[in-house]
């Protein structure tokens, strides 16, 4: 047994938003949804964009798991097509659209879902959310963190994570779902659920027709304040002849830009001029027009000698790495610095960097003064490198250097040692005393000099440190 879909679509721009960023399409085989972003970004470019390339999926040539496929090739191309506008016109950078897609193939669904539209089917009575909505806060609840409840009214229910915007990872989540007579499929935009309880959105989808319940929806949406655009797709699983027929539904930014209005657009399909059976327009029912939205959106043929491209791009790439390379290169052939060559002091031209296999320094001058003449503090500092501005500066960095070292050397030498006498000492001559000795004060003899040997003389005062570590 097959089915088929009774339908019905509704955009509304809400009481607060000046223009609609929603697009909506309803046809035999697809029932789609993009609500679009960026505000000045121009969300409506981007939602219009996304349904006028997917859209092509409602054929009844596509089935069973090749859906998956479709679906994901659609959305796939729908975002290339957003990153060609953007490279059009940069202005419209940061843009982007959800997309919740239901393809039917009469005996079951494919879906494609991205954002945080919602796809949902009322069965028996109960009311089942199909899609799962891409926000920071359905992350929230997955990890147990908030309740439901909770997430209804959380101040960041809109933050979405991932969102059809040109990029490359935007890829949707997929799906087969049954279906079976009586079921009743909605799709809608965030504008709807933001506001209005699941347990309201069950109730005025038990009864009435598609039409009447995107109506009752949308007036529910608005009724309890909802601040954004507000957009329903309602699609009945029948089994006998639908009553919406199979004329294709286009709503919101989409059939405002093919159209100037919003309201039930156009046939989709262009029915081209030659054989086959026409729809009307023209003598013999054989040329239409085309829809001007298939136009704008259609692919553009593909760019030739694309290679070229590429290679140019990449010899440009390569010519600016080389380019600053070698003059980071010249820039260290300019610089100066004095260090050690060996036991000797010498002024070095480049940098204090090796490159595996490039060496950027080499010696420049090697001086005659060597690195032990030198007092500590001076020999660490060459032997950790001293900085010049250029080679004038690092000359007379090593002029300093041979200054303080000839200053050292020119230090008093120390006092020899007198060495001690080598003739023996004569023994005491007695001589008779005829006279009882005199006694005399004893006389006092200067003390005799304290001064170590090997010091400098008190006339030329040395202080030890300055020339401390010189060998």
């Amino acid at each position: 047994m097959t089915l088929s879909l009774d339908y019905a679509t509704l955009s509304d721009v809400g009481r607060v938003r000046r223009n609609n960023e929603d697009s909506a399409y309803a046809g035999p085989h697809l029932l789609l949804l993009a609500d679009g972003m960026g505000g000045a970004a121009a969300g409506e470019v981007a939602s219009a964009a996304a349904v006028q390339v997917i859209r092509r999926l409602d054929t009844a040539e596509i089935s069973g798991e090749d859906m998956i496929e479709a679906l994901a090739g659609a959305v796939h191309r729908a975002n290339e097509r957003l990153s060609e506008l953007v490279e059009e016109d940069p202005e419209r950078e940061g843009m982007g659209s959800t997309v919740t897609a239901l393809m039917f193939d009469g005996k079951q669904l494919g879906l494609a879902h991205l954002g945080d539209s919602r796809a949902y089917r009322l069965r028996d009575g109960q009311l089942y959310q199909l899609s799962h909505d891409h926000t920071f806060v359905q992350s929230l609840v997955d990890e147990g963190r908030i309740s439901q409840e909770e997430a209804f009214t959380h101040p960041h229910r809109n933050l979405i994570l991932r969102v059809l915007d040109g990029r490359p990872d935007s890829d949707p989540d997929l799906e087969i779902l049954d279906v079976r007579a009586g079921d009743r499929l909605m799709l809608c935009s965030d504008g709807l659920p933001d506001y209005v309880s699941d347990e309201a959105i069950a109730a005025s989808m038990a009864s009435g027709t598609p039409d009447s319940v995107v109506v009752e929806l949308i007036t529910h949406a608005l009724e309890a304040g909802s601040n954004d655009n507000v957009t329903c797709v309602v699609a009945d699983v029948v089994e006998t002849e639908p009553a919406s027929g199979a004329r294709p539904q286009l709503v919101g930014a989409a059939a405002e830009l093919a159209q100037g209005s919003t309201g039930r657009g156009e046939p989709t399909t262009a029915v081209r001029a030659g054989g086959g059976h026409g729809h009307g327009g023209g003598h013999g029912g054989h040329g239409t027009a085309l829809d001007p939205e298939e136009l704008r959106y259609a692919p553009r043929p593909p760019k030739r000698f694309p290679w070229l491209r590429r290679i140019a791009v990449l010899v440009v790439i390569l010519g600016l790495i080389g380019g600053g390379a070698w003059f980071a290169y010249g820039w260290t052939q300019k610089q100066y610095y004095v260090g050690t060559d060996g036991d000797y002091v010498a002024i070095f031209k480049g940098v204090e960097a090796d490159l595996p296999g490039l060496s950027l320094s080499k010696v420049y001058e090697r001086q005659t003064l060597q690195v032990d003449k030198l007092p500590t503090y001076s020999r660490e500092q060459v032997e950790g490198n001293i900085q010049a501005d250029n080679l004038a500066g690092a000359r007379s960095i090593v002029a300093e250097l041979q200054h303080t070292a000839a200053e050292c050397a020119a230090k008093v030498k120390p006092t020899p040692t007198p060495k001690p006498s080598t003739t023996p000492a004569k023994p005491p001559v007695s001589t008779p005393v005829s006279k009882p000795p005199v006694s005399k004060p004893p006389v006092s003899s200067p003390p005799a000099s304290t001064a170590p040997t090997g010091t400098a003389s008190p006339s030329t005062p040395v202080d030890p440190d300055d020339c401390d570590g010189v060998r």
